[in-house]
């Protein structure tokens, strides 16, 4: 995934703040915080979890499916690995 290592540090970036995130949640949880306060929690690191989907989601488009200097054969590999990403997503 060549794309993905122009941003190598960028999204090195979000995934340590979405760790962080989810190590806020297990305080939580240990902690016995109100249920408001964990379900902000969780929701926060859905957001930040989804943005990075969708950031890997792009990328990918851009640089597997519709890069012009893409053969037919590599077009298609590329609309494969994606739409199985999304559909192992959306279960």
């Amino acid at each position: 995934m060549s794309h993905a290592h122009e941003r190598k540090e960028q999204l090195l970036k979000r995934v340590r703040r979405i760790l962080g995130q989810v190590q806020a949640i297990e305080r939580a949880l240990q902690d016995g915080a109100e249920c408001a306060t964990t379900l902000h929690l969780v929701a926060a690191s859905r957001g930040a979890m989804n943005g990075l989907l969708d950031e890997i989601i792009e990328a990918h488009a851009l640089e597997h499916v519709a890069h012009p200097e893409l053969s037919d054969a590599e077009r298609a590999k590329g609309v494969d690995e994606l739409l199985q990403a999304i559909r192992r997503y959306s279960k």
